[in-house]
């Protein structure tokens, strides 16, 4: 019949030809794969909704990727990686995905990312009234020969108070006490004693830490987590009584904070409490400060080698170059 072919003749792999410009890709596979995971948390199981990319290197002789064998991967990932307890393993995950991946392709190199939105439960910081509280968590993977290295990170959200507008705000506060015959004591003790007003922004802070193929260390999300909430002016909650919108309030102007100090402050964080990392060992931090007296969010960030950082801290010289996440995953190559 005429459009039908017919069932002798053999199927072809298309994405086996040659391409007509025999040219490299740097990076080819899928996006926006939207999976439900079950991952295991202090004792007991819960689904969370994650959404992955999974991509390869394509040589110069190879016309495409087989897009069918990614999906049929992260399926078969998810069904075979059970994740231990107490701890959030996305990078396990994305580390399976990423070898099988990089076997079933036949590629030089496969990299794969993940991000997924979870709960945690706090009590409210006077009240004790128990919040639901959502994160983002991510895990990265990127295996060649050589190995896989790994990452895990959170984003978490928090509350900033702008020093430089209560400066601002103190001084004039000063000016008028005096022109009310308050003393210098008293005016020094008043403002110890009550916050000075400024505006305050809601922050978005990223972490993310990366393992070598030769690290074995394992990374608690939670703790990534405490980092990024504390290096803020104030962590913030779905659900409070006055009682504890007065305490985040007061805590957040007693500790006012640049978006740049977030970020420094999350990395004297991460050198504190990983004394044992590895100096190859890939630090990011990010900060999006979200204004409210300006039409413009601001926005901070550092990253690089562990060993950068800690040499930067410890000898106070600038370091020349800052590893890039890009230039850390290739240099697994």
């Amino acid at each position: 019949m005429s459009g039908d072919r017919p069932s002798s003749l053999p199927l072809i792999d298309v994405q086996a030809r040659l391409p007509s410009v025999g040219i490299s890709l740097s990076r080819v596979g899928v996006t926006g794969v939207e999976k439900v995971i079950r991952l295991r948390q202090n004792g007991s199981e819960q689904l969370f909704s994650a959404r992955f990319e999974c991509v390869v290197d394509l040589g110069p002789s190879q016309k495409g990727a087989h897009m069918s064998r990614f999906e049929e991967v992260v399926n078969d990932a998810i069904g075979e990686v059970v994740l231990g307890e107490s701890s959030f393993k996305a990078e396990t995950l994305a580390q399976h995905i990423a070898e099988l991946v990089r076997e079933r392709q036949g590629a030089r190199r496969a990299e794969v990312s993940m991000e997924a939105r979870f709960p945690e439960h706090k009590p409210a910081p006077v009240s004790g009234i128990q919040t639901q509280e959502l994160y983002t968590l991510h895990g990265s993977a990127a295996s060649s020969d050589l190995g896989t290295r790994r990452l895990i990170g959170v984003t978490a959200q928090g509350m900033t108070a702008c020093p430089c507008a209560q400066e601002l705000v103190g001084v004039t506060a000063c000016e008028r006490l005096e022109g009310e015959g308050f003393s210098a004591d008293e005016i020094e003790r008043i403002l110890d004693a009550v916050p000075v007003a400024t505006h305050n922004q809601r922050g978005l802070g990223t972490l993310q830490i990366g393992c070598t193929e030769l690290c074995d260390d394992e990374i608690d999300a939670a703790s990534l987590l405490e980092i990024v909430e504390d290096s803020m002016s104030s962590e913030i909650y779905e659900l409070m009584k006055r009682s504890d919108e007065a305490h985040v309030v007061e805590k957040a102007h007693r500790r006012p904070r640049f978006v740049e100090d977030c970020v420094r402050e999350v990395i004297r964080r991460v050198v504190d409490a990983f004394p044992g990392l590895d100096d190859r060992a890939f630090v990011s931090a990010r900060q999006v400060n979200l204004e409210t007296i300006h039409q413009h969010n601001v926005v901070a960030e550092r990253f690089g080698t562990l060993g950068e950082i800690r040499h930067e801290l410890s000898t106070g010289e600038p370091t020349p170059v800052h590893t890039s996440l890009r230039a850390w995953l290739d240099a697994s190559a």
